[in-house]
């Protein structure tokens, strides 16, 4: 009998050594859903970072705004870096979801940039321009319209502006609503287009050296919009999440933003 147990015993001990050596090797691991422009190419220069902490990172690139929350909420991923705090918002507030602020890594002051014509100058009547049709995205835009004397918004309507809430056009313009990926494909089509800044980036554009206009970096509106690390409720104390943040957030990282996108993409102080 003391030999039975003693085997089983031995039994227990190795599949719970397995276990805890599956489950390390398995913390180390940090899954990512990301946009590509900025944020992959942030989380590649963070990648070598992470490795000496003990972590490996794994960077999945998505094109829309839908499925990297998905996925996160599903448990297949265990972050998502791509969204703001008011997109997050809104999301869990749609969708039920349960996804919550990690950390704040930078933000991307919106921009009017050239479409069929090279200056707001010459908006004139007749004139077409593009915005993301997501809600607090084409708040955004509206609202950077509104600071160009192209549009008037009802008073009070801020960051939750649609083309609903358009009191007057000061030009006889329409708005085209796209969704946000979809905005900067139609430069060639439409006078104008408004474009988030990691759209902006992906589409070749400078804010400082292509933008018509923009948001001023210390402006609230950019503020508002940091783009965070977003993970399921409860999880961002875990402390891969951590460490993720913490990378994302050195020196080292808020260097190479700096030098790398000329004022497109800002690194967020707390």
């Amino acid at each position: 009998m003391k030999k039975i147990t003693a085997a089983a015993l031995i039994s227990v001990l190795a599949i719970g050594t397995i276990g805890s050596f599956a489950m390390a090797e398995e913390d180390t691991t940090i899954t990512v859903a990301a946009s590509a422009t900025p944020h992959s190419e942030i989380l590649e220069k963070a990648a070598p970072l992470l490795e000496e902490k003990g972590y490996t990172l794994e960077v999945t690139v998505f094109d829309d705004y839908v499925q990297p929350n998905e996925v996160v909420e599903s448990g297949e991923f265990d972050a998502n870096y791509f969204q703001h705090i008011p997109y997050l918002n809104s999301f869990n507030e749609e969708k039920g979801t349960h996804l919550v602020n990690a950390g704040g890594i930078h933000y991307e002051p919106f921009g009017i940039y050239p479409g069929t014509k090279s200056s707001l100058d010459d908006i004139a009547d007749g004139d077409t321009i593009a915005v993301p049709n997501d809600t607090t995205n084409e708040a955004r835009a509206l609202l950077l319209l509104q600071d160009n004397g192209i549009i008037t918004l009802k008073e009070g309507v801020g960051l939750e502006a649609t083309v609903n809430d358009i009191e007057a056009y000061n030009y006889d313009i329409e708005i085209v609503e796209l969704a946000a990926e979809q905005v900067a494909r139609v430069v060639d089509e439409t006078s104008y287009v408004v474009l988030n800044g990691n759209y902006a980036l992906e589409a070749g554009f400078s804010v400082g050296k292509d933008s018509l206009a923009h948001e001023e970096s210390d402006s609230e509106a950019a503020k508002t919009y940091v783009n965070v690390i977003a993970v399921y409720e409860g999880n961002e104390e875990l402390p891969k999440i951590q460490a993720l943040v913490e990378v994302l957030k050195s020196d080292e990282i808020v260097n190479f933003i700096n030098e790398t996108y000329d004022g497109a993409v800002i690194p967020f102080v707390d």
